[in-house]
C-alpha cells in the first residue's frame, strides 16, 4: 500500500514539475515571442542589388554597389548549386519545419563527446537555413541564448508563411560569401568570372564553404584549407545523392582555380565616361539609389571609339610634352642590395595605363641602357620572384633632351647622357625582341593635359570622352569639369548670329587696326590677328578660314554684342556671357563638352541637342525610368502591320539656328580644314568642318569639328594654366589629334558630303573679294546664298572708317577713295 502511496505521490510531483516546466516554457514563449519582428516584410523584401553600367553595345563598363549584389528568383539558380548549400548548411532542409531535432541532437552530441575527451571545439552549429534566413534578414548577430531562441520561433513561423523555394531564395541571394560579395550570383561573377549556370560541381562546392567563415577559405591566403573544405562538400553532395560517387571523385581533383573579377571600370579606357554617368546617377537617384537600387543602365559609350579616343589623346599630349625635354627620372633606387624587385614593387604606376611600366636602370654602356621590369603584385598581396630585363637603345632616347639643369637642350649621343644606374623611369615595349633581349622605349608622363569629346550630332550622344591622360592620376575630367576659354573656336557662333541676321558669306569686313575703349580711366582694348598683321577689307569666308580678330570684334560690333549672348545662349554655350567686345574672341570660359554639343547643333542643321552620357535606364523590375531621346514616334506602338503608314518620329526640338545658315557656317568652316588654320584635317579624306581656337598668351589650344554624323572637340592646356610656348595654336597642337581620331573612327566609313537644305542656291563667286567670278578665276568657289541674297556687284566694307585701309597696308589712300565704304552684301 505504501508503495502504491508513494507511486501516487512520485507522479503527483512529476505531474506538478511537467505543469510548472510546460507553465515557465509557455511564459518564456511569450516573452521572447512578444517582440519579435515581423515576418511578414520578407515577402515584399528588396535587397540592396549592385547597379550596373553597359556601353551602347550591351558590355559591362562597371558596377557600383556598398554589397555587391545581384537578385535571381530561385527558378533562376541551378539546382546543383542549391544542393551544393543544403549538404553544406542543412541536409534536412526539405524535410524538417524550421528547426532540426536531428540537426541539434548530433552537435549537442559532437560537443559532449569532445568535452569527455578533454576537448576545446567551438560547439558546431546546428542553425538550419529557415534559421539564418531569420537572423540574417530580422535579428542580429548576438551570441545569445534569448537571440537562438526567437531565431527558433521565427524560423518555424517563416516555414508556415513560405514554401521552401522562396526560403532558399532568401538565402542564397542574401548570403556574405567573402571578397564583398552577398549571393550566390554575384560570388559566381568575383570569384570565377562566371554566371551561376556555368559554375561546376567543384565551383559550386567551394561557394558553399563560404558561409561559415569566408575568410578561413580564402582561395590565396589559405589554399589547402580551402580545397579541404570544398572537398568534404563534394562528398556530402555525393552522401546525400545529389551527384554520382565518380562525379565526385572527378570533381575533387579539380585544383581550385579562382579568376578574380575586376570591380572597377570593366571596359578599358571608360574611366572617365564611367565617372561621368555615376555622378549622372547620383545626382538623379542619391546613394541610395545608386548603390542599391539596383539599376540597369545603358550609355552611349562606343567602345571602339573610346579606345581610339584615349589612344590619340594620349599621343598628342605625348608628343608636345617630348617636344619640352626630359625632365628625369620618376625616383631612384639603391642597386647595392642584390634584389632590386621588392623595392621597384613599391613604385606606384597608373593602372590605367597598362602599356607603361615601370622599370629600373641596371647598368649603361655606351649605346644602351639594361633595364629590370617592375615585377607584379600577386593577388594575395606577396611580389612575384620573377626577374624581368629588357634594354633602351640610344635611338629610344634622342627625344630626351633634358629640358632644365646644364645638360638643358644638349643633342642625345649616349645612353648615359639620360640614364643611370638605379634611375627608376617607365618604359613601353618597342621592337620585336624577346627575353633579355626584348627592346623598350623611354617614356615620361605629359604634364600638360587635355580633352577629347566625340558626339553624335543628331542626338548629342556621347561616343567616348577622355578627359586626360590617365584616370589613375586624376579623376578631374577636363571634358566636362574644367572651365576654360575657347578662344577662336567660339567665332562660328558670331558668325553665326550674322548669317542669320542679314549677313551673307560674301559680306565683306575690314581687316585693320581697331581701338576700342574700356571706359573712363582704362586703357584702350587693340586687338590684333595671331600673326600681328592686317589684311585689309575680306570676306566673312575668310575671316573664318583665317580667324581673323579684328574682322571678328568689327562684326560684333556692327550687330551689337546683346545679339551674340543671345546666340551664345542659345547654342548653351554659356548661362551668361557678359557683352563685351571681347567676349567675341572667345573670352568667357565654358567647357569641352558644351561646346561639342553646340558645334553639333551646327552639324544637324540647327537643332539644339542636350549632351547625354545616357541612353535609357531601367530599375531592378526592368521597368523604363529614364530614356534621353524625347521624340515621339507615331505608329510605333501597333500590334501587327495592317497596312497602316509606317511610323513617324516627330522632332519637336529647339531650332536654334536657320538650316541654311547652318550649312552657310558649315561650308565656310570646311574652308577652315581645305585652306585654313586647320589644314592638317585634309589627311581625314572625308568632308570635315572645324575652326580652331588659340587663347591668349597659348595658354589654352582648341579644335572643334564634325563630319556630317560626328562631332569632334578636342583641348589641350595645363590643369593650371601657362603658356604652352610661342607657335602652340589650335591648328598646331589641338588638330591633329582630331585628325587622328576622325581618321581612325572614320577608316571604315564612306565619305559622305555635308547635306544642303532645299533652297539654297550654289553660285561662283571669288573667295577673297566675294564679288561673282570671272571665268577662269583660280579663286573661284561655289559659295552659299539663301533665297533672296547673291554676290553683291561692287564693294561694300562693313566696319569702314577714313583712313583705315591705308592703315590696313593693303591699299593705297588714291586706291581707297575709289571704293565704296558702308552698307552690307
Amino acid at each position: 500500500m505504501f508503495i502504491f502511496r508513494f507511486f501516487g505521490w512520485l507522479f503527483g510531483l512529476g505531474a506538478v514539475v511537467t505543469l510548472m516546466v510546460a507553465g515557465a516554457l509557455v511564459l518564456a514563449y511569450r516573452y521572447v515571442a512578444s517582440d519579435l519582428p515581423d515576418y511578414a516584410g520578407l515577402r515584399n523584401y528588396e535587397p540592396p542589388v549592385m547597379t550596373r553600367v553597359h556601353a551602347s553595345d550591351g558590355s559591362l563598363i562597371a558596377e557600383y554597389a556598398h554589397e555587391r549584389r545581384l537578385f535571381l528568383p530561385s527558378q533562376a539558380i541551378p539546382q546543383l548549386l542549391k544542393s551544393a548549400f543544403i549538404s553544406a548548411e542543412d541536409k534536412n532542409f526539405y524535410e524538417h519545419r524550421g528547426v532540426d531535432p536531428e540537426g541539434i541532437a548530433r552537435a549537442v552530441y559532437t560537443l559532449v563527446s569532445d568535452r569527455l575527451r578533454g576537448g576545446k571545439k567551438r560547439a558546431q552549429g546546428a542553425s538550419t537555413i529557415t534559421q539564418q534566413v531569420a537572423k540574417n534578414f530580422l535579428l542580429t548577430n548576438e551570441q545569445s541564448v534569448e537571440r537562438k531562441a526567437k531565431e527558433a520561433i521565427l524560423a518555424m513561423r517563416i516555414e508556415e508563411a513560405f514554401n521552401k523555394e522562396q526560403i532558399l531564395e532568401l538565402y542564397l541571394n542574401e548570403i556574405y560569401l567573402g571578397i564583398g560579395a552577398y549571393g550566390v550570383a554575384a560570388a559566381s561573377l568575383l570569384y570565377f568570372d562566371k554566371s551561376v549556370h556555368e559554375l561546376t560541381i567543384a565551383e559550386c562546392a567551394y561557394l558553399a564553404a563560404l558561409p561559415k567563415a569566408p575568410n578561413n577559405y580564402h582561395p590565396f591566403r589559405f589554399p589547402e584549407r580551402a580545397v579541404g573544405r570544398r572537398n568534404d562538400i563534394i562528398d556530402l553532395m555525393a552522401q546525400n545523392g545529389y551527384i554520382k560517387r565518380e562525379e565526385a571523385d572527378k570533381a575533387k581533383k579539380e585544383p581550385l582555380t579562382v579568376v578574380p573579377r575586376q570591380t572597377g571600370p570593366h571596359l578599358f579606357a571608360s574611366d572617365y565616361f564611367a565617372e561621368e554617368v555615376r555622378r549622372e546617377l547620383a545626382e538623379r537617384y542619391g546613394e541610395k539609389g545608386l548603390y542599391q537600387g539596383g539599376l540597369s543602365v545603358r550609355t552611349t559609350l562606343d567602345p571602339k571609339m573610346q579606345v581610339i579616343a584615349r589612344k590619340v589623346l594620349l599621343k598628342g599630349l605625348m608628343d608636345y610634352d617630348q617636344d619640352q625635354g626630359w625632365r628625369g627620372p620618376l625616383s631612384k633606387i639603391d642597386l647595392a642590395g642584390g634584389d632590386w624587385g621588392p623595392k621597384l614593387a613599391e613604385v606606384k604606376t597608373l593602372a590605367d595605363m597598362p602599356e607603361w611600366r615601370a622599370a629600373v636602370v641596371l647598368s649603361v654602356v655606351d649605346q644602351e641602357a639594361i633595364i629590370g621590369l617592375q615585377p607584379p603584385k600577386l593577388f594575395g598581396g606577396s611580389v612575384s620572384t620573377q626577374r624581368e630585363r629588357g634594354f633602351i637603345a640610344a635611338d629610344q632616347l634622342k627625344w630626351a633632351k633634358w629640358a632644365d639643369g646644364p645638360r638643358k637642350g644638349q643633342a642625345i649621343k649616349s645612353a648615359a647622357q639620360v640614364l643611370q644606374p638605379g634611375d627608376v623611369i617607365l618604359v613601353e615595349k618597342a621592337g620585336t625582341g624577346s627575353g633579355d633581349r626584348q627592346g623598350y622605349r623611354l617614356r615620361q608622363f605629359p604634364e600638360v593635359s587635355g580633352a577629347l569629346v566625340a558626339m553624335d550630332p543628331h542626338t548629342g550622344r556621347v561616343l567616348a570622352v577622355a578627359g586626360g591622360a590617365s584616370f589613375s592620376d586624376s579623376e578631374f575630367n577636363r571634358a566636362t569639369q574644367a572651365w576654360r576659354q575657347p578662344g577662336s573656336s567660339f567665332k562660328p557662333f558670331v558668325y553665326s548670329a550674322a548669317l542669320d541676321n542679314g549677313y551673307t558669306p560674301s559680306s565683306v569686313v575690314l581687316d585693320g587696326p581697331i581701338e576700342i575703349s574700356q571706359g573712363v580711366g582704362a586703357a584702350p582694348w587693340r586687338p590684333e590677328n595671331y600673326s600681328g598683321k592686317f589684311y585689309g577689307p575680306s570676306t566673312l569666308r575668310v575671316g573664318i578660314e583665317q580667324s581673323r580678330n579684328t574682322m571678328t570684334v568689327r562684326l560684333a560690333k556692327d550687330m551689337g554684342m546683346p545679339l551674340v549672348v543671345e546666340y551664345a545662349k542659345r547654342f548653351g554655350i554659356y548661362d551668361e556671357l557678359s557683352p563685351v567686345l571681347s567676349m567675341s574672341l572667345g573670352a568667357g570660359e565654358t567647357t569641352v563638352l558644351r561646346m561639342t554639343a553646340a558645334y553639333a547643333t551646327i552639324a544637324n542643321g540647327g537643332r539644339r541637342v542636350k549632351a547625354t552620357f545616357i541612353d535609357r535606364i531601367q530599375d531592378r523590375y526592368g521597368k523604363t525610368i529614364y530614356k534621353h531621346d524625347p521624340r515621339i514616334c507615331q505608329g510605333c506602338e501597333a500590334s501587327a502591320w495592317a497596312a497602316q503608314e509606317e511610323p513617324k518620329l516627330i522632332d519637336d526640338r529647339e531650332q536654334v539656328l536657320d538650316p541654311m545658315t547652318a550649312y552657310q557656317i558649315t561650308s565656310m568652316m570646311e574652308g577652315v580644314v581645305q585652306r585654313g588654320t586647320a589644314t592638317v584635317l585634309r589627311e581625314v579624306g572625308k568632308p570635315v568642318a572645324g575652326k580652331t581656337g588659340t587663347t591668349n598668351d597659348e595658354k589654352d589650344v582648341w579644335f572643334m569639328g564634325f563630319t556630317p554624323d560626328l562631332v569632334v572637340g578636342v583641348y589641350v592646356g595645363y590643369d593650371k594654366p601657362r603658356p604652352l610656348g610661342r607657335g602652340q595654336s589650335g591648328g598646331h597642337t589641338a588638330a591633329p589629334i582630331a585628325k587622328d581620331f576622325f581618321v581612325e573612327a572614320l577608316r571604315e566609313k564612306p565619305a559622305v558630303p555635308f547635306r544642303v537644305p532645299p533652297g539654297i542656291r550654289l553660285i561662283a563667286i571669288n573667295r577673297k573679294s566675294g564679288l561673282k567670278a570671272s571665268p577662269g578665276d583660280p579663286e573661284t568657289i561655289m559659295e552659299a546664298f539663301k533665297p533672296g541674297t547673291a554676290p553683291p556687284d561692287n564693294y561694300s566694307i562693313i566696319g569702314y572708317e577714313q583712313g583705315e585701309f591705308s592703315r590696313a597696308r593693303r591699299v593705297t589712300p588714291e586706291q581707297e577713295r575709289g571704293l565704296q565704304p558702308g552698307g552690307l552684301y
